[in-house]
């Protein structure tokens, strides 16, 4: 399988892509798509990354695992396809827009409006086999977007990062908080939103930490 991407992050992961545990990664992967339904499908393998170049990555939201229903994963963290109904953590995220900015909710749970406007929308497991959730978790994905995190933190000013439930914030071990603006809050999801997310105001924080930057504001 040829894992490939765009040339501003391949330049930079191709040490990443050379070390044992990613060729590993690489044959397995390869092996599953052709042996099962994987999602997403493998041409989206890697959308996060070719929607949202290095250089203009401003924003980065992690999420976990991609989801493993017919036609929903599109490679973007809590992304959907047009058509697809919009889940219920990514609901609650333009929820809490409406609520922080007074935008709509949109009627396309399609976030790659977001991702070519630099948000980098990384799950921290890039695949999973159809109606079996968290089923390539610990294979070596988690390894690499690891580093892809730290990369961003290291190599580029002022990020902001928005680290939502207690997986996503670990990965703040891995971020500089003298440089970024890290934002966390409890998940999305239904069953625990109510308790910290809606009404965390992240994407105008957002917004003003970028602005006090000098770097384009979101347009969520």
């Amino acid at each position: 399988m040829n894992f490939e991407l765009p040339i501003s992050w391949n330049k930079l992961l191709a040490e990443e892509f050379q070390k044992p545990y990613f060729i590993e990664l690489n044959q397995l992967i390869s092996n599953a798509y052709g042996n099962a339904i994987i999602y997403p499908p493998h041409h989206r393998l890697f959308s996060a990354f070719e929607n949202c170049s290095f250089e203009n990555t401003e924003v980065v939201i992690l999420g976990q695992d991609p989801y493993h229903g017919p036609n929903q994963a599109n490679g973007l963290s809590f992304s959907v396809n047009d058509g697809v109904p919009i889940p219920p953590s990514l609901l609650n995220i333009f929820k809490e827009i409406k609520n922080d900015l007074g935008k709509p909710i949109p009627i396309s749970g399609n976030l790659e409006g977001w991702s070519k406007q630099g948000v980098l929308l990384l799950n921290a497991t890039l695949s999973v086999k159809a109606n079996t959730a968290g089923s390539h978790q610990n294979i070596g994905w988690e390894q690499f977007t690891d580093a892809v995190i730290q990369l961003i933190s290291e190599r580029k000013p002022h990020v902001v990062f928005m680290l939502w439930g207690n997986y996503a914030q670990k990965k703040a071990t891995f971020i500089d908080e003298n440089k970024h603006l890290i934002l966390k809050s409890v998940h999305p999801s239904p069953l625990s939103a109510y308790r910290g997310f809606l009404g965390c105001e992240h994407f105008s924080q957002c917004n003003t930490f970028l602005k006090a930057n000098g770097l384009k504001e979101i347009d969520w």
